[in-house]
Formats: C-alpha cells, structure tokens, sequence
C-alpha cells in the first residue's frame, strides 16, 4: 500500500518560516479554500494554518541552541480522527494514505481535534469547518505541473531543503532510505498512531566556549570614555594610514 509523507531534518530546519507562508498561500488559493485570519495579532489571535513552526530553547547558559520543529497533519496510518467523525467527514485514502477532510460533511464538531494527539487540526472561523494539511493533494496530481514541481508547496519552498516527500512504504524510495541512514522516527509512537511524517533527529555536537569570549571588547552599552583612552601623545590611525 503506497502511503505518501513527509520526512522533515531538523538539523538544517532554520526556522524561516518559507514552509508556513508558502503553505499558506497555495492551500488558501487552492481548493482547500480560505484559510481566515480574523484576529492574528491582538491578544486572542485567531488564524488557520496547516504547518506550523515551533521554536525552543534547549541547553544551559552558554551553551544554548535553538530548535525549530515545524509541525502539521502526520498522516497516521491509524489515525484516531477518523474514527471519531460523527458524519465520516474525516477520512483516509486508500490510494495514497493521505487523511482529508469533505468539508460538505464536516459540521465542525471539533471532535477529531479533540482526538488528535498531535493538535494538527483547526477551525476556519470563516467556514466553520475543520481544516489540516492536506500534502497539497491537490497540486502533486496536476498533471498540466512540470513533473518536478508536483510536491507539496513547503517542500519546494524550504531553502536548506529540511522537507523530503514521498512513499514512505516503497523502501527504495528516497524519503525511506533517508529514514534508515540517518535514524528517522515518528513522533509520540507510543500512542499507537503510526504516524507517516517523520523526523530526522538533531546530530550531537559540542562546542568549548572560554570564559573570556561572553565579553565583548567593544560593548556599545559602556559609555564613552569609560575604556582606557590613549595618552594626548599617542599616535592614532588617522596618523599612520592614508585612508
């Protein structure tokens, strides 16, 4: 059975954010419909998004590091959504895995949310349907695309190219060789969901940070003339180059 996914590095994942704005705007022209922002910015922000790009802080002052994991709809292949729908909105395709929505079912229950361990699906306040990714099923079957550009929109916007796409159960595809080279693995396995995305972990390194290099020679906080200043009589730059 052909199961398409995501396979996402999160050792060259930046954070930029080209996966949230691209999907955003493929998905809001395509047939998924709008995507509303009624209220993104003030105090209790509202907005529809398929991916979303989670940063944290991990480590001890200096040696700190921040981890981007971008996350959306992992295409379970048990996926407790679906059982949950009380009109079969939700639902998995047999031809490809991919978990959609049919919005004319869908009354907005918030049911599968609620059942969704991973918190991947939204309410479009606009619609009042649930809305999640949907791997742009509507643009890696459009045969009138050069043949290249039949992928999700994150995947052909990502510029460190952290985003693979393909049959995870074909095991000479590209996305399940990655996986076996370099340790890919489903998130939260223990909830039984056989999550399809997967992720590449976060390779160890170490750096030795001394002391002395937290302490910026010239720090722009000190006030002027609060550094040892040269003598009246010594020479300064302007004496000895010829700029």
């Amino acid at each position: 059975m052909k199961q398409l996914a995501l396979i996402i590095d999160l050792n060259v994942c930046v954070g930029c954010h080209a996966c949230v704005t691209s999907c955003k705007e493929w998905n809001t022209s395509g047939s998924a419909g709008s995507m509303s922002d009624f209220n993104p910015y003030e105090e209790d922000p509202t907005g529809t998004f398929f991916n979303r790009v989670q940063s944290f802080e991990i480590g001890t002052f200096p040696e700190t590091e921040i981890v981007h994991f971008p996350k959306s709809c992992l295409h379970c292949e048990e996926p407790p959504c679906v059982p949950v729908c009380p009109t079969g909105a939700s639902y998995k395709r047999e031809e490809d895995g991919i978990v959609l929505v049919d919005y004319d079912k869908c009354i907005g229950c918030k049911y599968c949310s609620w059942a969704c361990p991973y918190g991947a699906r939204e309410l479009d306040e606009d619609q009042k349907v649930m809305k999640k990714c949907t791997l742009c099923v509507d643009r890696i079957y459009d045969e009138t695309l050069p043949e290249a550009e039949r992928k999700p929109a994150c995947v052909l916007a990502c510029p460190t190219s952290a985003r693979l796409f393909g049959d995870v159960k074909d095991p000479n595809s590209e996305v399940s060789v990655t996986i076996r080279e370099n340790g890919g693995y489903q998130l939260m396995p223990e909830w039984g969901t056989k999550p399809a995305n997967h992720y590449l972990p976060r390779r160890k390194t170490s750096m030795t940070i001394h002391k002395d290099e937290l302490t910026r020679i010239d720090n722009p906080l000190k006030k002027e003339r609060q550094l040892p200043m040269p003598d009246s009589d010594e020479q300064t730059l302007d004496d000895i180059m010829s700029w």
